[in-house]
């Protein structure tokens, strides 16, 4: 790379880390004081937030479909980057599903936790019953969930396959049979899938080597690999959301992990192919 182009670009993520900083310890302290007065808005903070940060940091949204609002939901979504927390909760009032590690990781846990996450283990099988439950509560609560469903992040170019455990939280029977849930007035959630694909950086087309510099998989350290995508310019990401799911069409999770993990495929396969596009920039709503 050209050394101007490096001191313009080392200039921009400096720059940009600095209105960072300033724009979210504020929010932060506020979101910290919603939750401990159990207020509504703590729920809706965090979406206002990460659209700005969306906006600041030029990740362009092109959106097809639409998270349902107003009922309990589950997100069952494709991973590439710690880049989608922003993308997804830029869409929605949204909390996540996320892996225990997280807890150590000085100041990703703290945004975690102020946006309501649920930790696992998923080294320890008799966590996923206690998540499961904790979920089942919250779509009691009226909350929308995401739940990345391979469990790890890929290289932007490909699905891996769905593990289904956590999406016994969809059924009230399996919730009941834990006898956790004694509650009749039981909220069964809504189950949509997501599909996203990075596509441009600069305008640019993104091919599949270009897709692997926004994902963040393997061992890669999300602080080195921030500043670097702070560095490089403009982000375009194309989402593509179901309809609802017919859960009661499907007689457990791993038929429901099966049918939601073909939905996801086909839809970023179209996507990294071009055959499908987003209707509209969803800054323009």
């Amino acid at each position: 790379m050209h050394k101007g182009m490096t001191t313009g670009s080392n200039f921009r993520a400096a720059s940009l880390l600095l209105i960072l900083i300033a724009f979210t310890l504020p929010a932060m302290l506020i979101q910290w004081v919603l939750l401990k007065a159990s207020l509504q808005c703590a729920r809706t903070l965090p979406f206002w937030y990460h659209r700005c940060i969306c906006r600041l940091l030029g990740i362009r949204l092109h959106v097809d479909g639409a998270i349902k609002h107003g009922q309990p939901v589950l997100i069952v979504a494709n991973h590439v980057s710690w880049v989608d927390i922003l993308v997804l909760s830029a869409l929605a009032p949204v909390s996540f599903i996320a892996k225990s590690e997280i807890r150590g990781w000085p100041f990703v846990s703290s945004l975690a936790k102020l946006q309501r996450s649920l930790f696992i283990n998923r080294k320890r099988k008799s966590d996923v019953s206690r998540i499961s439950d904790a979920m089942t509560k919250r779509f009691n609560d009226g909350d929308i969930l995401v739940l990345f469903a391979e469990g790890t992040t890929t290289d932007g170019n490909r699905v891996q396959p769905f593990r289904s455990a956590l999406l016994s939280s969809a059924f009230p029977e399996e919730a009941l049979k834990r006898k956790k849930i004694i509650d009749r007035n039981y909220a069964e959630p809504i189950v949509q899938t997501l599909s996203l694909v990075y596509t441009h950086v600069h305008g640019v087309p993104l091919g599949r080597e270009g897709r692997k510099i926004i994902a963040w998989y393997g061992d890669m350290d999300i602080f080195s690999h921030a500043w670097q995508l702070l560095k490089i310019g403009p982000l375009d990401v194309n989402v593509s959301i179901s309809s609802p799911v017919a859960v009661k069409e499907d007689q457990n999770r791993k038929k429901l992990a099966l049918t939601a993990e073909k939905q996801v495929r086909t839809r970023v396969i179209d996507m990294l192919h071009g055959k499908k596009k987003a209707t509209h920039n969803y800054y323009e709503n």
